[in-house]
């Protein structure tokens, strides 16, 4: 059980002011650190493990605090775009992203109408709020790397009473990327052979 500790835990239950004042109680289980291992190198062990960092220690949260959390609680998991598209060699993080979104979905079901329960999956985010110029902002839709505040405001708009009607629902945000078809010679992206 200790492996799902390593997962950074933050409940709220504080008063939220809005326009009028409400008691939200939330649960956010945030993401855990990555286990970048593909098919070719990753262990059985070292997948089961990303498996109970990535899926088991949210389910297990929720399982934990479901009893105490008042009507009309949310819960949200951070999941990833990675959750929908993949680099090679990345299997045991990305099954463990897919995992957290299908698992949010499960859950809204079995704990409605009690507890809200959705998922977001941030792209690029530079936690240190590096602003970048160049390729790595032109390449996003929005011109520019996310930062943590584009999560932060999608949690605090979920655990408020205006997403009372969202649940089981998974919301990626990453500028764009994932909505982006790229094709050589489209829009100035080439292959070169060095690539091949």
């Amino acid at each position: 059980m200790s492996s799902w500790w390593s997962s950074i835990i933050i409940i709220l239950n504080k008063r939220i002011e809005h326009e009028r004042f409400q008691t939200y109680s939330s649960l956010r289980r945030s993401n855990a650190l990555p286990l970048f291992k593909g098919i070719d190198e990753c262990s059985y062990e070292e997948f089961c493990y990303a498996q109970r960092v990535g899926v088991v220690a949210p389910f297990y949260l929720a399982k934990l605090f479901k009893d105490s959390m008042p009507k009309g609680s949310s819960i949200i998991n951070i999941s990833s775009s990675r959750d929908r598209m993949s680099q090679p060699q990345t299997e045991s993080y990305t099954a463990a992203k897919g995992g957290i979104v299908a698992l949010t979905h499960a859950m809204a079901v079995s704990l409605g109408p009690k507890i809200r329960v959705n998922s977001i999956s941030p792209g690029w985010i530079d936690t240190a709020y590096m602003v970048y110029e160049g390729a790595n902002a032109v390449q996003q839709p929005c011109g520019r790397v996310g930062n943590p505040q584009d999560i932060a405001q999608m949690v605090l708009f979920l655990c408020s009473e205006k997403a009372d009607f969202i649940t089981g629902e998974n919301i990626c945000i990453d500028g764009g990327m994932t909505r982006q078809m790229i094709y050589h010679g489209d829009n100035g992206w080439t292959l070169t052979p060095k690539q091949l």
